[in-house]
């Protein structure tokens, strides 16, 4: 995968450029710094996170924006944009860990815990993929159980959002 992740554990005030896409799982907030993207939030209950900030734009953000429509348009699937985020250093591992995951590609909560030296912390790995501030970005969504059932979304809709995203990359699942 090209994103670029800047994985720090900086402290980050409130987003000082928003910008807010249609897609087919619901509106998409992206929030920059400026230099990075900071937060990717999709449409929950017709609700985003800063719906109450008007869009202003930055170079990253209309970046981030052609970037996401491509990949919804089927034209996309990796993405190239700075992405800094806060987190522990556990996160920040499996955050890496998740970038590393292709479109169309599959991992399970025990292999990225087994890659971040917590093989029996399926619960810890399923707490810091639910904490992921750049879904889609950093593709959480590619993380199936052992079987390849869904356990679980935090974005948008929840399962059915997940749901979307696996066949839109045409990764089966139960």
């Amino acid at each position: 995968m090209n994103t670029h992740t800047a994985l720090s554990r900086q402290s980050r005030p409130a987003p000082t450029h928003v910008r807010r896409v249609p897609s087919p799982i619901g509106r998409i907030e992206i929030t920059s710094d400026g230099q990075s993207i900071t937060s990717l939030a999709i449409e929950r209950d017709g609700r985003l996170p800063h719906d109450e900030l008007a869009d202003s734009s930055a170079p990253v953000l209309e970046a981030a924006a052609e970037q996401l429509t491509e990949y919804f348009a089927g034209k996309r699937t990796s993405f190239d944009l700075p992405v800094a985020v806060e987190g522990t250093a556990f996160q920040r591992a499996v955050w890496n860990e998740l970038s590393a995951i292709g479109f169309g590609e599959v991992s399970s909560y025990g292999t990225i815990g087994a890659a971040t030296g917590r093989a029996t912390a399926g619960r810890a790995v399923g707490g810091a993929i639910g904490a992921n501030p750049v879904p889609i970005i950093v593709p959480c969504h590619r993380v199936l159980g052992a079987d390849r059932r869904i356990t679980g979304y935090s974005g948008g809709a929840g399962i059915p959002t997940k749901a979307w995203l696996l066949d839109h990359e045409g990764i089966a699942h139960r």
